[in-house]
């Protein structure tokens, strides 16, 4: 399924590049390597889990519309997919997604809905509208194109570097920690699949350690991307693809999206860099290499990311 979403979606999205991390590699003791997931169009990873859970729909499902929920890069991914299909699509987004995101979904052409305070209270949203209007609901974290398209990360990272032996992933509810882990499961079960996390966004890690479903307040984060319950499928996702997951202090994703920064040019938002920052305070320590790192979207509101910067500067 991974492998003939590549096909399918290859036409319309970026095989990005690897790229040596000297910093990390000295400080593990091996090869460290980043998947350059942010300079994907559209920005994040979302765009080909998204493209492909569209690309995959009946006729009919299109003539009636898509709906989704998303932070913000999940959006931008499906508000692509429609725009390339000609399909109507109604976009919910919490009120404090960073208006970044929320313009790229509009100027893509979908209908953005703000009336929801939190995540959670967006996707809740998106379901009753798919309820009644009868457009499809096109999950962020679940449902098998869409893990499909997500799982394509993977696949590129193992035709380039076959021999990898860790991956560190983001986690929020697990999409695309889903699709890699499915891959690798697969294709390559001897790899280690670790996740990282900030603390404002664990419901994985407190899902995992409790062995069910979990729900998280609303919290101010540099990590938007990854907030949000984590529900029994999420869970499941995240319990079949994870071998360890790790969280980090919101201070240590500004540090990891400075570093990005310094050693690379990067534009990275928090959710992308918590991988990172999970490996440069020792919250995960790799065994075996070369490691990879996914690093998942630069959509970060640019005055926020300064004002980041520059206090590193300082």
């Amino acid at each position: 399924e991974i492998r003939a979403a590549q096909a399918r979606i290859a036409p319309h999205v970026l095989r990005t590049p690897l790229r040596y991390d000297a910093a990390l590699s000295a400080q593990l003791g091996g090869e460290v390597l980043l998947k350059l997931e942010c300079l994907q169009h559209g920005g994040s990873f979302k765009l080909r889990g998204a493209l492909n859970a569209v690309m995959s729909l009946w006729p009919s499902e299109r003539a009636d519309g898509i709906v989704a929920s998303s932070a913000g890069n999940h959006g931008i991914g499906v508000a692509m997919a429609a725009q390339k299909l000609g399909i109507r699509a109604t976009i919910f987004v919490p009120s404090s997604a960073p208006a970044v995101k929320r313009e790229k979904i509009a100027a893509l052409g979908a209908i953005v809905d703000t009336s929801q305070p939190s995540y959670d209270a967006a996707e809740d949203a998106a379901k009753a509208f798919a309820m009644r209007s009868g457009a499809t609901f096109v999950s962020p974290c679940t449902g098998r194109s869409l893990l499909a398209g997500a799982g394509t990360v993977a696949l590129e990272i193992f035709e380039e570097r076959p021999e990898t032996a860790t991956l560190v992933v983001c986690v929020g509810g697990g999409g695309l920690v889903g699709g890699m882990g499915g891959f690798a499961r697969s294709a390559a079960p001897q790899v280690r699949v670790l996740g990282a996390q900030s603390t404002k966004t664990n419901a994985m890690t407190l899902a995992l350690a409790a062995g069910q479903a979990m729900d998280i307040p609303d919290e101010p984060t540099l990590c938007d991307g990854l907030a949000g319950r984590v529900d029994a499928e999420m869970y499941a996702q995240g319990k079949a693809a994870l071998d360890a997951i790790a969280t980090v202090s919101e201070e240590d994703v500004a540090d990891a999206i400075r570093a990005l920064h310094r050693d690379h040019g990067l534009v990275v938002e928090g959710s992308g860099a918590v991988g990172v920052a999970a490996l440069r305070t020792g919250a995960l320590t790799p065994t075996a290499f070369p490691t990879v790192v996914t690093i998942s979207g630069a959509n970060i509101e640019r005055a926020r990311w300064d004002a980041l910067v520059a206090a590193g500067a300082q």
